[in-house]
């Protein structure tokens, strides 16, 4: 039986998913994550393809480990929490052509390019999705100059460490690119809240006249009911003044 997981390299975690599968055939749980967390100790930090192959008579079982997702081995080697989500305009890191070169040794045994220069553009490919730099450059452009022989001394001696020197340029590019595109998200900030501010007035205004105009119809019908009473005590003072009258006659006729 062949079970798949990806897990956080060195710290594999019981839980309820692998425990339905290992408990019902008596596989030690305990043991298996031991094993899978030192398979993979040195994958720190990074979600790790696992095989277990478990032999369900024997109770026995093989780890198989995969090298982790392209991305998952960038953002390891620049420290980035995750990649960017728009990597045409958001940069989130610059690498060495030697960084490539160490993800692409570690990659190379799983990977279908047949040489290893071909590996390199695959990872250069990768990097361009999730908005790395490389040698201050897009990763596209990388990809020709490969291709063109540019790197050919590095790849073949499959240099792996940057000196301090093209390590201090490279970080000190990325910093003034992380610099500009900070000031353009903060200018599209305030951009947006002041297009709410003025959305909010002009709501404001509008309700205004209405508002207005329900209160003179509200004043309307007072003014027409207030008219009646008077009307009404005019009549009354009207009235007792007819009926006395014909009393004063009746006393001339006594």
């Amino acid at each position: 039986m062949i079970i798949k997981l990806l897990i956080d390299g060195g710290d594999m975690k019981p839980g309820p998913a692998i425990a339905q599968q290992l408990g019902p055939m008596g596989i030690n749980m305990g043991k298996v994550i031991s094993s899978v967390n030192a398979a993979t100790k040195d994958f720190k930090g990074v979600k790790v393809p696992v095989e277990l192959d478990i032999n369900e008579k024997t109770k026995e079982f093989i780890i198989r480990t995969f090298s982790p997702p392209t991305s998952e081995l960038l953002k390891k080697e620049l420290n980035l929490e995750k990649g960017s989500n728009d990597h045409k305009n958001l940069i989130v890191g610059n690498a060495s052509i030697e960084d490539i070169i160490r993800i692409t040794k570690i990659k190379y045994p799983n990977m279908l390019e047949k040489n290893f220069k071909n590996a390199i553009k695959s990872v250069l490919g990768t990097c361009a999705s999730i908005g790395i730099l490389v040698e201050n450059k897009n990763p596209n452009e990388l990809i020709k100059e490969v291709a063109n022989g540019k790197y050919d001394n590095e790849i073949e001696k499959q240099l792996t460490e940057t000196s301090s020197e093209k390590r201090k340029m490279i970080n000190d590019y990325y910093t003034q690119i992380k610099s500009t595109q900070d000031a353009k998200a903060e200018a599209a900030k305030k951009a947006a809240e002041a297009a709410e501010a003025a959305k909010a007035a002009e709501a404001t205004a509008a309700a205004t006249p209405a508002a207005a105009t329900e209160t003179g119809k509200a004043a309307a019908p007072a003014t027409g009911k207030a008219a009646t009473p008077a009307a009404a005590t005019a009549a009354a003072a009207k009235a007792p003044a007819g009926k006395a009258a014909p009393a004063k006659k009746e006393a001339k006729k006594k």
